[in-house]
């Protein structure tokens, strides 16, 4: 799931131009992320071709909450690149179970819940996009 150097010049204009001394181009970063979504692997897992994995992973987490990673995604599926479908999942303690030996021992002072959810703070979501099928 890697694009070429032809695709990658079609949706260029949607990264952000890369300035000063960097050692990683753009396009081996998205190379890189497509990689990790692909085959769901660790970022410390990524093969050494891509370089640095701390490198990509902070220009991704960069990426993500600027909102780029969102437009690639999109204009990856609009020229029809890759079809990516993503999914939202939810974890928490009501719906993973823990070992016993992972309880840990009894706290003095344990949360409560208050009686308003809104109050409890947001649900965590974990991104999973998931490849449909190669074009």
């Amino acid at each position: 799931m890697e694009i070429t150097a032809e695709q990658y010049s079609r949706i260029e204009s949607v990264l952000p131009r890369q300035r000063g001394n960097v050692s990683l181009s753009n396009l081996t970063v998205l190379n890189a992320i497509l990689y990790v979504a692909e085959h769901g692997c660790k970022w410390r897992g990524l093969p050494k071709r891509f370089g640095n994995w701390h490198t990509i992973y902070t220009r991704m987490s960069r990426w993500s909450k600027s909102g780029v990673l969102d437009a690639v995604f999109e204009n990856l599926q609009r020229e029809q690149f890759l079809r990516i479908k993503l999914e939202a999942v939810s974890l928490d303690s009501t719906s993973v179970k823990v070992h016993p030996d992972g309880t840990g021992a009894l706290k003095k002072t344990a949360r409560k819940r208050s009686a308003n959810r809104a109050a409890d703070g947001p649900p965590k979501f974990i991104w999973l996009p998931r490849m449909l099928e190669r074009l």
